[in-house]
């Protein structure tokens, strides 16, 4: 008799403590966003869902439910993020290739995270004001600045690549200054920081932390406090609790 393939697929998010109940509410990726389970080892569990085999993945509205499924987990428990798009063939899978494979390695992983949660630090300069501060400690710059202010672009347009040049090596270097600030400052909290890559050019600081959730209000008094410092000078966001991405991600099945 042959077996006749079937047309879905599962979907795998993160992996958890093997007693975490899933919320009956909660959905993941797909259209209609499919219902999230849990596929149970002897000490872990993975969080999954069903997919179609034919239906692509990747739409803006996946990577939103994936990341948000995993964060509202990892404010209630320890969780283990697997990279967007890791599907295995069916349950067993799951259970046999994923979870029972690597039983030792993810429970001593999540035994780490226990009571923890990744934060992430947002800064941006505001433009007027850093710009201001890199011309009053430059007065060459601010000199350069005035020179051209009036003239026609083709004209100057050395000049300007020049000044622009400048600015933006001054932002790097305030950039360095400020973001080693605000890592002293978490530092002093004893959280694991991780720096990121800057997003934009007027970024101001850019750092994860796995901190405690406990002492989550420590943690926010410490960066209102610069916040307050650089008030007017840099607008500063502490986003968090969330899925320890920046520290202990899992690869997807297979890799």
């Amino acid at each position: 008799m042959t077996e006749v393939a079937s047309e879905t697929a599962v979907y795998v998010y993160g992996i958890v403590p093997a007693d975490v109940e899933t919320d009956p509410d909660a959905r993941g990726v797909g259209d209609p966003p499919a219902a999230v389970t849990t596929v149970r080892g002897e000490r872990v569990a993975a969080l999954v869902s069903e997919v179609s085999r034919d239906e692509p993945l990747g739409r803006p509205e996946d990577l939103t439910a994936h990341a948000g499924l995993l964060d509202a987990a990892a404010a209630e428990v320890p969780v283990l993020p697997v990279r967007f798009g890791a599907v295995l063939p069916d349950e067993n899978a799951v259970a046999e290739e994923l979870l029972k494979a690597n039983e030792d390695e993810f429970a001593a992983a999540l035994a780490e995270l226990e009571g923890k949660a990744q934060y992430v630090v947002k800064a941006r300069y505001v433009e007027k004001a850093v710009l201001g501060e890199i011309l009053d400690e430059n007065p060459e710059l601010a000199r350069l600045r005035d020179e051209i202010r009036d003239k026609p672009e083709d004209v100057t347009r050395d000049q300007r690549i020049a000044l622009g040049e400048q600015v933006g090596n001054a932002i790097t270097a305030k950039r360095t200054a400020d973001t080693q600030r605000m890592a002293e400052a978490l530092n002093a909290l004893g959280v694991e920081i991780s720096p990121r890559e800057p997003t934009h050019e007027e970024e101001a600081v850019h750092l994860a932390c796995l901190a405690e959730t406990a002492k989550q209000a420590d943690l926010e008094a410490a960066v209102e406090e610069l916040a307050q410092d650089w008030r007017g000078r840099v607008e500063v966001r502490l986003l968090g609790p969330l899925a320890a991405y920046d520290f202990v991600v899992t690869q997807r099945p297979g890799e």
